[in-house]
């Protein structure tokens, strides 16, 4: 919206105006007035530096990895630690000689030659909120409360760099923040992720969304139902305004502000940004490519905003439906450490990260491009009784390609615990100071905060050994990575095979992993006799579809044997639970001589769905603790009645109280079965079973409690 008014507002520098204009989106841009004001006084870069990779940069992605990524499931495996600390997964070989990953990144293993790991970036700080800031501003935390965003805070780097190196070719959008702020568990916006002391002028220009939906859309840069020629009319208008400020002396902050505004109706009106957040333009398989999940795509869009000019993209690792106030939400795997990282988390970012490096590398744009992938924290050496590591701020590990940075290297080291740094260590601030270095703002730069008075943008220095104009080795190798280990991520898929189509059955006692479906007691064949698990043919000839049916299957008047407590079933680990509602739908029937023999059957045992938790860690479902439970009826199949009947167990499992944690301990699963229930003799008749046709969950999360901001 636009208004001209007659109100005279006093500006900083004196000089008296009236309120312009107003512009639902341009506040998102960074392109209020007081900011560019402020701005009178070019900064000072400091003393150039004098390597050739000093601005080699004209822009950085920046990839953080929220929550705190475990060092020895990515870049930092210790396959000689005792198991309790290395984990379950196994180093692979780059193809770098004598550089190993963890086998959870293959893609990423295979373009180590573009790669500078630190694996000894360190804070001692193991809190979400201090450890962040210190991260994303260099400094560390001084404030009061680190949960909280305070006016007093030092800026986000990506502030500093808005204000000291903005874009060339999109000023307004020079620092772009995806998809969403960083909040820690329900609302709390922890410090570290705006412009601090500098003000919200210097806030990062964020955008809010998930471009992996097809109806994506960017709302900062809508014309609020404005016409583009419309909108030039009235800029127009506003320029026969300024005439009678024309004879006055204007400053240069003045001068800044009307190049700022122009830039504003251009970007608003010539479409150029609207393009490059126009995700649905790019081809199918590149955005296949990058994923399609929302972090993904998120990467795919920060590609697309670097070409179209902006200088820097913070990509936040993205919450999750439910994810809030649980045990692991993001990288912040306290339980079930392995199965997020297997499931969920290493799937997205080994197929996001190097698509990334490699699409960029393609289109040239690699050498003029910095990409820093990092979390706030590592995770403790020792595995928990969940499965899980906890925070660990004394190392962790750090990503870097791209313009300046010297690939195929390992800088610093890990003790052999992955425990505190070996050599090398250094420290956010070190980081920081790269980045700016890499862009062409000098460590000894200063600014000015809107007291007047003076920082320095980092009190460290670059990291040098990272930096150089081509690879720190020429020696390549085979890369041993199998990127069929690490299928890309799929988030419909909480259940395995829930058509049971592949019928990829395990006993329960299997090992855990893959995942899929489990049987008790056993399997057997058509024409064998007992209680267990069959893999049967449809209801009729002309069904090509395989059920599996459970049940007891009798040989002439002998009936199967099932002792009281015992189960035939079926069951399978959920992925990656979270807190929220689960919808178990199972498509059954009955099968018996007869609607007379099924009831007594009935009066012998019973058909569950259940949800469970694991009680050991090697998560037999013969080992559970049952969550939820309802006894169904399916009905006989007959000639009149071969349509499956849907039957359903719905729970909601959430902590009532506000920020209250919900825990799903080691795990949570799903289970379909016959239970027997009597003391008495079995049925003498020769069969009763319960097909399945399909099992599915449906997953509906908890939502944010807004009010829990601290």
């Amino acid at each position: 919206m636009f208004s001209i008014t007659s109100q005279p507002v006093r500006l900083c520098d004196g000089v008296s105006r009236r309120e312009l204009i107003r512009a639902g989106g341009l506040s998102l841009m960074g392109l209020g007035l007081p900011q560019l004001l402020r701005a009178r006084e070019a900064p000072q870069l400091g003393v150039l530096a004098a390597d050739k990779t000093f601005g080699r940069a004209k822009n950085v992605i920046f990839l953080y990895l929220a929550g705190g990524p475990p060092q020895h499931e990515t870049f930092d495996p210790k396959p000689e630690a005792p198991a309790e600390i290395r984990g379950p997964f196994r180093p692979v070989r780059t193809n770098i000689p004598g550089v190993h990953y963890c086998e959870l990144l293959p893609r990423t293993s295979a373009l180590a030659d573009k790669l500078a790991v630190v694996r000894s970036l360190s804070t001692n700080d193991n809190t979400h909120s201090s450890s962040s800031a210190w991260v994303l501003t260099g400094y560390k935390y001084q404030g009061p409360n680190a949960r909280t965003i305070q006016a007093t805070d030092w800026p986000y780097f990506g502030s500093i760099v808005k204000m000291l190196k903005p874009s060339e070719v999109l000023p307004p959008l020079s620092t772009v923040w995806l998809p969403d702020f960083m909040r820690l568990n329900e609302n709390v916006t922890p410090a570290g992720q705006t412009g601090g002391f500098l003000g919200q002028q210097w806030d990062p220009d964020r955008f809010v969304g998930d471009p992996s939906h097809e109806d994506y859309k960017v709302q900062g840069l809508r014309l609020s139902g404005i016409p583009p020629l419309r909108l030039k009319r009235r800029q127009a208008l506003l320029a026969q305004v300024e005439k009678q400020f024309a004879a006055a002396e204007r400053s240069e902050a003045v001068r800044l502000y009307d190049g700022y505004q122009r830039q504003a109706f251009e970007l608003m009106t010539s479409g150029k940004a609207r393009e490059a957040f126009d995700i649905q333009r790019e081809e199918k398989r590149v955005r296949d490519r990058y994923g399609r999940n929302r972090w993904g795509q998120c990467v795919l869009l920060a590609r697309r905003l670097v070409e179209a000019g902006v200088r820097l993209v913070h990509v936040q690792w993205p919450r999750e439906d439910g994810d809030n106030a649980v045990d692991n939400p993001l990288w912040d795997t306290h339980a079930q450490n392995a199965d997020r990282l297997e499931d969920v988390l290493c799937p997205q970012f080994d197929v996001g990260f190097s698509a990334l490096i490699d699409d960029l590398d393609r289109r040239g744009l690699l050498d003029e491009t910095l990409v820093v992938a990092v979390g706030e924290f590592g995770r403790t050496p020792k595995i928990n009784a969940k499965g899980g590591r906890d925070h660990w701020g004394p190392v962790f590990s750090v990503a870097l390609a791209g313009a300046g940075v010297s690939g195929g290297q390992v800088f610093g080291s890990s003790d052999k615990d992955g425990a505190y740094p070996a050599d090398d260590r250094v420290e956010p601030g070190d980081l920081t100071s790269t980045i700016f270095h890499l862009l062409g703002i000098s460590h000894e730069a200063t600014f000015r905060d809107r007291e007047g008075r003076e920082h320095r943008v980092t009190a460290k220095e670059p990291i040098y050994k990272l930096l150089g104009e081509k690879p720190a080795t020429d020696a390549r190798c085979q890369c041993t990575a199998d990127a069929a280990r690490v299928p890309a991520f799929d988030e419909k898929r909480i259940l395995v095979d829930a058509e049971l189509k592949q019928l990829e059955l395990r006993p329960f006692d299997a090992p855990s992993r893959p995942k899929g479906w489990r049987y008790t007691p056993k399997l057997i064949g058509d024409a064998e006799a007992g209680a267990g698990v069959r893999i049967v043919a449809g209801v009729s000839p002309s069904d090509d579809k395989r059920d599996l049916a459970l049940g007891l299957w009798g040989q002439g008047d002998k009936p199967a044997e099932l002792p009281k407590g015992q189960l035939v079933g079926v069951a399978q680990e959920v992925r990656s639970p979270f807190a929220g509602t689960y919808t178990l739908r199972a498509e059954m029937l009955a099968e018996a001589i007869s609607e007379a023999a099924l009831q007594q059957w009935w009066s012998h045992v019973q058909c569950k769905l259940q949800f469970f938790s694991f009680t050991d860690r090697a998560k037999n479902p013969a080992n559970r603790k049952e969550l939820a439970a309802i006894v169904v009826k399916p009905p006989l199949r007959s000639k009149e009645q071969t349509d499956f009947a849907t039957l359903e167990l719905s729970k909601n499992f959430v902590n009532d109280k506000p920020g209250g944690n919900f825990s799903f301990g080691l795990g949570l699963g799903v289970a379909v079965q016959i239970e027997r229930t009597s003391d008495g003799p079995l049925p003498r008749s020769d069969e009763f079973s319960v097909r399945l046709r399909r099992v599915e969950l449906e997953f509906l999360g908890k939502p944010r409690n807004n009010d829990v901001t601290v």
